[in-house]
């Protein structure tokens, strides 16, 4: 059988580790051009891993917090193959876990920043791409907990996610282009090589985010964390012509849960 993404040129955010690297690597060998972006440089070893492996990859640093920086990736696409096929949006992920009382204003600002204007600012810069091609596919990594405890901001941003798939794939349906997402639930995977709060020790109590970790479980019908090749199964499905006649929905991945 041919490769699901033979000849295909797919951009993946965030996929220096966890589930966008899972992707990357799981589309590579499926014959996807891959532009792994992360501001991590262990980019550079998901690129090796790659190769190694017998695939295509290049690796790309920007902020992705920025317009500047997500315009910059999809140009990179354009500039190293000539097209941009599909879009993983997976940056994104809890800052802080707490009790909405106990958040700095700031602390609001950088988890909204974080996990949802990369999203934004990434779809408006790849159907800029898409739409002159007539064709493209953008897959949004959201979240389960858009209905969780202890991560207000973070359950905003994600169903702000889930707002852009919905309206976004709306606008652009008939003109080819195809805008999904899935909703993780809670994922097993090896500790973060760059955590997204490297103060966490000092500054986390540890009641609130196993508060986190038992609602998690406990919401699951199958009591349990999924796995990374759980949740990048159907990303990889919904990214791919299989899933042509899917457009403008959240699919849940969360043993049950639907957030």
């Amino acid at each position: 059988m041919t490769p699901r993404f033979a000849d295909k040129v797919m951009v993946v955010t965030g996929a220096a580790q966890g589930i966008g690297r899972r992707v990357a690597e799981r589309a590579a060998a499926e014959g996807a051009r891959v532009l792994v972006v992360d501001r991590s440089e262990h980019r550079d070893t998901v690129v090796t891993a790659i190769r190694d492996a017998g695939g295509e990859a290049q690796a790309l640093n920007v902020d992705l917090e920025t317009w500047e920086g997500c315009d910059a990736a999809m140009a990179a696409a354009i500039d190293i193959w000539g097209r941009i096929d599909i879009l993983i949006n997976n940056v994104g992920g809890t800052i802080w876990a707490k009790p909405y009382e106990h958040y700095a204003p700031h602390e609001i600002d950088a988890e909204v920043r974080r996990s949802l204007f990369p999203t934004l600012y990434c779809c408006r810069a790849a159907i800029e791409r898409m739409l002159p091609q007539g064709s493209g596919v953008i897959v949004n990594v959201s979240s389960i907990a858009t209905r969780g405890l202890n991560r207000v901001p973070y359950a905003a941003a994600k169903g702000g996610v889930n707002a852009i798939t919905a309206s976004l794939a709306w606008e652009v349906g008939e003109r080819g282009i195809r805008v999904v997402a899935t909703a993780p639930g809670g994922t097993e995977a090896p500790l973060r090589v760059v955590p997204r709060n490297p103060n966490a020790a000092e500054e986390q109590r540890e009641d609130w985010y196993q508060t986190i970790v038992d609602q998690t479980i406990q919401s699951s019908l199958m009591k349990r964390y999924g796995t990374l090749d759980e949740q990048a199964g159907p990303i990889l499905f919904l990214a791919s012509d299989e899933a042509s006649y899917i457009t403008g929905v959240t699919v849940p991945v969360g043993g049950g849960d639907l957030g």
